[in-house]
């Protein structure tokens, strides 16, 4: 089967990372994956939420906020000041993307403080969630080691590194990195939160027409476990 794009199954999209964006943020990425564009930035506040002192936790915290920019999309979307809340999506997905980050994080290196990061869609063609979370560890990162320099912190709460790519069924094909135009028409989609060790933060999958076998999600697997490692790579280098 010929994907839409013209790329091998097991292709990632051109991938096109920037550092440094904003002047204001201590970590920021933007990350151009394919036609889908995320700006990710950083910054480690003094404080922590109000729940974790009712609760009398120790250590720190961190949070992620996701949004879409109005004409992120081929129809102009409101943005959720207007409309007074966030949409249910919005919500899931920066859920998931703090999910993924203090997976790799040790909190009580940070003790009473809050690292926020910000996942903003220029535009969107699908795999908006697995580019924010890539591009969310290179601006952490930076955002950790501003923090370190500045002494601000003493010890790096990083105790790893995670990425995150999507993988589906399209036309009875197991394919890497679905785009929009495949990702509306896939048999079953898939995203995965891999460190990279190797080891998995989360797996989102679901059938959207037949259920799909054990073998076929081992053909999942082993496509992110290629993507993963590619995208790891290309943290790195975008970090030096």
């Amino acid at each position: 089967m010929a994907r839409p794009s013209g790329r091998a199954a097991d292709e990632l999209r051109k991938i096109e990372i920037q550092t440094h964006v904003n002047k204001y943020a201590p970590g920021s990425c933007l990350i151009k994956w394919g036609d889908t564009h995320v700006l990710c930035t950083v910054m480690i506040e003094d404080k922590v939420p109000a729940w974790m002192k009712q609760q009398q936790k120790h250590g720190g915290w961190l949070t992620a906020e996701y949004g879409m920019l109005p004409h992120a999309g081929n129809i102009r979307k409101d943005r959720d000041a207007v409309k007074g809340k966030q949409d249910s999506r919005a919500i899931e997905i920066q859920r998931l993307i703090g999910r993924s980050l203090r997976a790799i994080v040790d909190l009580h290196q940070i003790p009473n403080k809050t690292i926020k990061v910000d996942c903003d869609v220029l535009q969107a063609d699908g795999g908006t969630r697995t580019a924010s979370i890539t591009a969310a560890y290179i601006a952490l990162k930076m955002a950790v080691d501003s923090a370190l320099k500045d002494g601000s912190i003493e010890h790096s709460p990083l105790v790893g590194q995670v990425a995150a790519v999507s993988c589906g069924v399209v036309g009875g094909e197991p394919v890497l990195d679905l785009d929009y135009a495949e990702d509306s028409n896939a048999g079953t989609d898939a995203n995965f939160v891999m460190t990279a060790d190797g080891k998995m933060i989360e797996i989102q999958g679901s059938a959207e027409g037949a259920p799909f076998s054990k073998d076929e999600f081992g053909t999942l697997l082993s496509l992110a476990e290629k993507g993963i490692a590619e995208l790891i790579q290309k943290q790195n280098d975008a970090l030096k």
